[in-house]
């Protein structure tokens, strides 16, 4: 499923138009991100939650020569399942 098949599901579902679908769901993009730039954790009932995890630094090796390379710290986002998602999936 991708972007605009979502789109028309959420039309679909609620009786509106493909451009209020759109609207809805970039702007809930947007307030997502948004909240996770500031480090808030996002949590969707049923759905799951977004957090971001900070990844310490290591050393990793370049397949092609072998050789050691350092890999700085980052930021990355995590997403643990909610137990409704889980149970649907099996």
């Amino acid at each position: 499923m991708n972007k605009s098949d979502l789109v028309e599901s959420i039309a679909n579902g609620a009786s509106i138009s493909k451009v209020a679908a759109e609207r809805g769901l970039n702007n809930m993009l947007k307030t997502i991100s948004g909240a996770m730039e500031e480090g808030e954790r996002v949590t969707l009932v049923g759905f799951g939650s977004f957090s971001i995890v900070d990844r310490a630094p290591r050393l990793g090796r370049n397949p092609k020569t072998g050789e050691l390379v350092h890999i700085p710290s980052r930021k990355a986002i995590k997403f643990n399942p909610g137990k409704q998602l889980i149970q649907r999936i099996r």
